[in-house]
């Protein structure tokens, strides 16, 4: 229940059927219900969400959801991210705060969500979150996993996928890294903002699209969780997720 004074937050879940490293990945089956499905269920259970909706532009994924009581709408089949698939949403379904949650992260949390929406409720003047966890140094070595850095006062100052930061003196003591998980949640003002910039060069380096917002001095917000998790891009990362769930308490799964 949204309490008086306490911004418009809305869930959107961006799902493309076709991905290249795992073909349909959204409605592979996890446990015996889609990944997609796990997603909604476990985000659902966010109170702090006033809604929460799929956005693609496959008929597949919309009939599935109709099916499963998933709210859902179509969207473009043109978006280039996840991001332009949510500002699309702007459109149709008005709100102050929109949650970008990705449709190949099962293992969401309401946590990771209460956490990476609390900047917003204790300083007006935030744009965009993330979230970032911390990770050990074999992890942080592999390009497949983007890591943060964040100033004193928590704010982004760089996405890479490489080990960042780099330790040229081993001996005075060991690196932390944080991995970035990729969940944000955005103003409309930021949405419409991130919209109307072309991708710019960092971003286009690296295939990190939020980028965009630093290079163009728009600040994001990185909340730390202690719970990782794992997006689900290849069929190992989905034999992972399947034993994660098998070993869920009933009461925490669909």
């Amino acid at each position: 229940m949204r309490r008086r004074g306490q911004p418009v937050i809305l869930g959107v879940i961006p799902a493309r059927l076709n991905s290249t490293r795992l073909p349909g990945k959204v409605l592979r089956s996890i446990c015996g219900h889609a990944m997609l499905h796990h997603v909604f269920a476990r985000a659902s259970r966010c109170e702090l969400l006033e809604d929460l909706v799929v956005a693609t532009d496959s008929k597949e994924v919309h009939e599935y959801c109709a099916r499963n009581q998933m709210k859902v709408i179509m969207t473009s089949s043109s978006h280039i991210s996840g991001t332009d698939r949510v500002h699309e949403v702007t459109g149709m379904m008005p709100a102050d705060i929109y949650v970008n949650i990705q449709g190949d992260e099962p293992m969401i949390r309401p946590e990771h969500l209460r956490v990476l929406l609390q900047p917003f409720m204790e300083d007006t003047s935030v744009q965009v979150t993330t979230l970032k966890t911390p990770i050990g140094f074999e992890e942080a070595q592999s390009p497949n996993c983007v890591k943060v850095v964040t100033d004193m006062h928590g704010k982004a100052l760089y996405f890479s996928r490489f080990a960042i930061p780099y330790n040229r003196d081993p001996a005075t003591g060991a690196t932390h890294y944080s991995k970035h998980l990729g969940i944000y949640a955005y103003t409309r003002s930021a949405l419409e903002r991130f919209h109307e910039l072309p991708p710019s060069r960092l971003e286009q380096a690296e295939k990190l699209e939020q980028l965009r917002f630093l290079e163009h001095a728009i600040p994001i917000h990185v909340a730390e969780t202690p719970h990782d998790t794992i997006g689900v891009d290849t069929e190992d990362d989905l034999a992972r997720v399947e034993r994660y769930f098998q070993h869920l308490d009933p009461s925490d799964r669909i």
